[in-house]
Formats: C-alpha cells, structure tokens, sequence
C-alpha cells in the first residue's frame, strides 16, 4: 500500500534522471510527494519524469541563475518547494594525484560543492520565508575514510560538513537539513566497473558487515524517511546507507569480517 507522507507537498530532485535520485524520485512519489525530477540532461531529465508522473525541470546546479529561475518556476507552477534532495554530483576513476589533471579537479567540486551549496541555498531561502522545509544532501563514506578519489572524496566531505552548517544557521526558521552517506550502491557505473574487471566486487562486499551492495532504492528510503514528519526532530546529521561498510571494513586487520555461525 503506498504512503501518503508527502500528502501533496513539492519535493524536487536535483541529480534525478537516474542512480540513486533517479530511485529516490519513485520512493518520494509512491510516498504521495508532487516530485519534480532535475537533471542537466534535459532528455533523461524528461524520461526520467515522464516514468513516474512528475514534473521535470531541466537546469545546470552550478549555474546559480539558472538554479534560481528554475525554483522560482516550480513554485510558480507546481507549488511551494518543502523539500529538496541535493544529489547533483560527479564520480570519479581513482588514481594518483600527481596523474589528475587539476581541471577534473575543478569540475568536480564546482559540481559536487558549489552545486550542492547553489542549490541549497536557492531553495533553503524559499523554505526560511515560510518557515518550514526540509533538505537532504548525498554525502558519501568516503567523507569519512581515505580513498584514492582526490576530488570526489573531499568534495563530499565538504558538503556533510555543509549540512551541519546550514541545519544550525536554518533550524529556528524551521527547516531541516541532513546529510544521507551511501556506501558502495549499485548503480549502472558501478556494475559497469564490475562487468568489466575495474573493480573486484570480492574486495567492495568483504569489508561490509552484510556482506552486499547497497540498492538505490535503499537510500531513496532513508532520503523519503528524512524528508517527513517522522524525522521531525532530526536534523544536522550525516547518516550513512551503506549495509555496514564502515562498521565492517577496518576488521580486515583481524581476519575480515567473520561468516554467519549458529544454525
């Protein structure tokens, strides 16, 4: 049976033409939402939309003209924004440093960081003048952890720090912001790497305390979770998705993460 969390509220998506938005816009419209799907890909964009009965609203996070036309629309035409998943990113092939060249570097966190931040603050201060909103952000683990993403890692390091931030500067005005950190999700690039030998799916599920991969859908839940009413008292957080990596990779000086015993 579907929920009606949203009870017709307007949520948009930004990043929402596939991965982890693109199963987070289905949760948030199965759950009653009005979701209106963002993209920079303005034809996935309106696929993507279009398979779940929302709104799309092609625009480019990094342009904060833009970012700002295209909320002031959806409020126009769709209704007040009350909530916003800010999952715009880039990933990025691990490798050296030194071998990186600094416009990757560039790119990334115009994207990852001064995206997220654009669209934030677009969006939080339409939420601040009415005094209510809620917003997540996707971090990731590796926020938290070393890994050889000299970018993409510190880029999401930045903006869970940058959702602590604003849950303080916005939580007497009555808007919440968390972040949600994903761990190894199976998203087509991902599987890709796999299929294709770049990456050991051994090494990636050994470290998990559940021994698996996260499903899109999986942190859509946590996002739509975070979104509602029943997450009212929660804001400032980081809270990672990712069936126990970061409580299972570390035991690898021990022998790994030891097999199910008993019956």
């Amino acid at each position: 049976m579907e929920r009606d969390e949203g009870r017709g509220r307007v949520a948009v998506v930004t990043g929402g033409a596939g991965g982890i938005g693109q199963a987070t816009a289905q949760v948030l419209a199965e759950r009653g939402w009005r979701v209106v799907i963002a993209d920079i890909d303005a034809q996935a964009c309106q696929d993507a939309a279009a398979a779940i009965g929302a709104r799309a609203a092609p625009f480019d996070v990094t342009d904060e003209a833009a970012t700002r036309t295209a909320f002031a629309e959806i409020e126009a035409d769709v209704g007040p924004i009350e909530a916003l998943f800010a999952n715009a990113g880039l990933i990025q092939p691990g490798g050296r440093p030194e071998d990186s060249p600094l416009a990757e570097f560039d790119r990334i966190m115009a994207v990852n960081l001064r995206g997220v931040y654009v669209s934030c603050v677009c969006a939080g201060a339409l939420m601040v003048r009415r005094g209510r909103g809620g917003i997540v952000i996707t971090g990731s683990v590796t926020a938290t952890r070393s890994a050889p993403l000299h970018a993409y890692a510190p880029s999401k390091a930045a903006v869970v720090h940058m959702a602590a931030c604003l849950a303080a500067e916005w939580g007497r005005a009555g808007v919440r912001v968390n972040a949600v950190s994903p761990g190894y999700v199976a998203t087509p690039p991902i599987l890709a790497n796999i299929e294709s030998g770049k990456r050991d799916l051994r090494l990636i599920v050994g470290g998990s305390a559940l021994g698996r991969m996260v499903e899109s859908a999986e942190v859509g839940r946590t996002v739509a979770f975070l979104l509602s009413d029943d997450a009212s008292a929660i804001t400032g957080i980081n809270l990672p998705v990712d069936a126990g990596w970061l409580a299972g990779s570390h035991l690898t000086t021990y022998g790994g993460v030891r097999e199910a015993s008993g019956a």
